[in-house]
């Protein structure tokens, strides 16, 4: 039995970034749900990459006293810089039935499946043992992603940890492919008509790689975007600062995350927080879905 969540008392604990199996996360939705209420928290994002397919399983699993915000992370791209620049889109409580986002997030899972059977093939061009099949048996049926990849080098003993999986020698560069990513100016405007509520996923994140300048996130305000994730476990305090500076400028909703993706990262849910003032602004701007809580 499932009930309309009601905004949160000032003691709850929000976490709006986490992934499970449906994408590259290592804990099935279900799983998940139940890990997140055993960590204490109150509400919790599913935000997998450019799928809700992990909606359905979390909501059945769904433990008492927790409530789920049904989201994604959509795979974006501004094409203002030469090479274009690869974000990523949190978008919360949007309508997965319309036609024109859904339609755009099936396009760019296939495209990532493609890039990841292209990047097993390099691998074994230079006669490094990785399957596809069993990459494709790692995602278990989730959308494929340079992660399952690294699992399977990990498996074969051919690296250690993702973040090695992840270094130049391997993903992140020599095996590294480029993804048709949505335009983000596009990206923004499908999340809002469809009801959903746009946040920028660690706009600062410099460790990652190249970051947009603070303009581009001026013409993505205009363009619909609600809010930035500050808090990151990938943000340094001066890029939290520099976030939140921004979002008070320009009048937008400020988040905290864990971004938990279970064994592929050490950090855990609830290890970065969204205020409840700042979840309350986020349900009151969707008209797609609605956060759910458990009886």
């Amino acid at each position: 039995m499932t009930r309309p969540a009601y905004p949160p008392a000032p003691t709850t604990r929000i976490d709006l970034h986490t992934h499970s199996t449906a994408s590259d996360g290592t804990l099935t939705p279900a799983e998940l749900v139940r890990a997140a209420g055993a960590a204490g928290l109150d509400v919790v994002a599913l935000t997998d990459h450019d799928t809700t397919d992990g909606w359905a399983p979390a909501l059945a699993a769904l433990p008492a006293g927790l409530t789920l915000v049904r989201g994604a992370e959509i795979s974006c791209r501004w094409y203002g810089a030469d090479p274009p620049i690869p974000l990523h889109l949190l978008a919360y409580l949007f309508d997965p039935t319309e036609p024109a986002l859904a339609a755009e997030l099936a396009r760019v899972r296939a495209v990532r499946e493609v890039r990841a059977e292209r990047i097993v093939a390099l691998l074994n061009a230079d006669g490094i043992d990785v399957s596809w099949a069993e990459v494709l048996a790692g995602a278990a049926g989730g959308t494929v992603g340079r992660p399952h990849i690294a699992a399977a080098l990990i498996r074969a003993g051919l690296v250690a940890t993702t973040t090695e999986a992840f270094g130049p020698q391997w993903l992140g560069q020599r095996y590294r492919l480029p993804k048709a990513d949505i335009d983000v100016f596009h990206a923004v405007r499908l999340v809002r008509a469809a009801g959903g509520v746009p946040v920028f996923a660690h706009p600062r994140a410099s460790r990652r790689g190249r970051i947009v300048p603070d303009s581009l996130i001026v013409e993505l305000v205009g363009a619909g975007l609600v809010g930035l994730e500050a808090d990151h476990e990938d943000h340094s305090p001066a890029e939290r600062a520099h976030v939140r500076a921004l979002a008070a400028d320009l009048g937008l909703v400020v988040t905290g995350s864990s971004d938990f993706h279970g064994t592929h990262k050490t950090v855990q849910l609830g290890a970065y927080t969204t205020t409840p003032e700042a979840y309350e602004r986020i349900v009151a701007a969707a008209s797609g879905v609605t956060p759910v809580a458990s009886a």
